[in-house]
């Protein structure tokens, strides 16, 4: 069976998706706001809250780039937003106590070999490093679970991290994504799922949505998704890159209790349940005299029709069969036919 262990939760095919609630950095450097945002998806029934870890010196060169979703520069934001040691330990501890997964995606190498030390269960990569390949073999030689995000990748350029997870037999998910914030539907993809499915059978799937609302996780669910990223925050008004595509925690418990739902809404075979059975004695039509109707005079759609309840002994689909047939003696209007009244 395909599935992955993640600090003791199975994921794949055969478990309700896992939501990952991601922290990322919508906590713009406050360790306060990166707390409540742990109380806020505990309360709001997640499993799994997802953080970055930026060791900035190791991670990028001072630059000016500024993203299309923010108004400064790159190593402006990651240089606020970078937790301590220490904090990070203290975070993972805290969201650990209340149950939930830990996960964090490291930027560098250095990151990586702090969530290590960490003992972190499982390590998720960012589709920026997707094709980071002397980053993912790092990662990889740890031999623990990793999630990847693939935006911004050609099957092509995920083929190569791929070869890598299987040379050191690291269990492994690749979840779709694309990189636009926020990503309009048109550009969601969906289809890429099957994509993955096809040129990687031995993988978890999953998408990471940066859309808005909870609709294009929902209908991934069906294709395959077994794992749910999206941005979360504790609240709207905050200030952030991400936070206008994050969700709240009612959207969050929206997309848990949802994607439930769906998974255990799928399969099944279309025949007649046992239990539907019930129903049947008043959903389905009895055959049924519409009128008074004397012994040896035939039977008609004048004189005959269907009517629920379906408690008679001859049900509708077998209306046909009586036609022009005789009546055997006097049937009172409303009666419901059985076999005996009929030559």
């Amino acid at each position: 069976m395909l599935e992955i262990n993640l600090c003791g939760r199975l994921v794949g095919i055969s478990h309700p998706p896992l939501v990952i609630a991601e922290i990322g950095i919508n906590h713009d450097g406050d360790f306060r706001k990166a707390k409540q945002m742990i109380d806020d998806a505990n309360a709001s029934d997640a499993e799994c809250v997802k953080f970055q870890s930026h060791i900035i010196d190791d991670e990028m060169v001072e630059n000016n780039v500024i993203p299309e979703n923010a108004t400064e520069s790159i190593w402006s934001i990651m240089k606020r937003c970078a937790f301590s040691e220490d904090e990070e330990i203290e975070l993972k501890n805290y969201t650990e106590e209340l149950g939930m997964i830990y996960l964090n995606t490291p930027f560098s190498r250095a990151a990586a070999d702090r969530l290590q030390k960490m003992n972190v269960c499982a390590f998720k990569i960012g589709s920026g490093e997707c094709n980071n390949f002397p980053l993912v073999e790092h990662i990889a030689k740890f031999k623990k679970p990793v999630i990847m995000s693939t935006g911004m990748n050609s099957i092509e350029s995920i083929k190569k991290s791929v070869e890598i997870f299987r040379k050191y037999q690291t269990p492994y998910a690749l979840l779709h994504v694309t990189s636009l914030y926020p990503t309009p539907y048109s550009k969601v993809r969906l289809g890429a799922l099957s994509d993955l499915k096809s040129a990687f059978p031995d993988a978890i799937l999953g998408l990471s949505d940066h859309s808005f609302g909870n609709y294009t996780c929902f209908a991934s669910i069906p294709l395959g998704a077994t794992i749910l990223e999206k941005h979360f925050t504790s609240d709207k008004t905050w200030s952030g890159p991400d936070i206008p595509i994050s969700l709240v925690p009612t959207e969050l418990q929206d997309l848990i209790i949802g994607s439930k739902a769906i998974f255990q809404s799928l399969g099944g075979r279309k025949d007649v349940l046992e239990e539907e059975k019930t129903t049947s004695k008043f959903a389905y039509a009895s055959v049924v005299a519409i009128c008074d109707i004397k012994k040896d005079e035939r039977f008609t759609t004048n004189n005959i029709w269907v009517k629920r309840p379906g408690t008679g002994k001859i049900r509708a689909l077998e209306f046909n069969k009586i036609i022009n047939k005789k009546a055997k003696c006097d049937i009172h209007k409303n009666t419901q036919l059985t076999w005996d009244m009929i030559e």
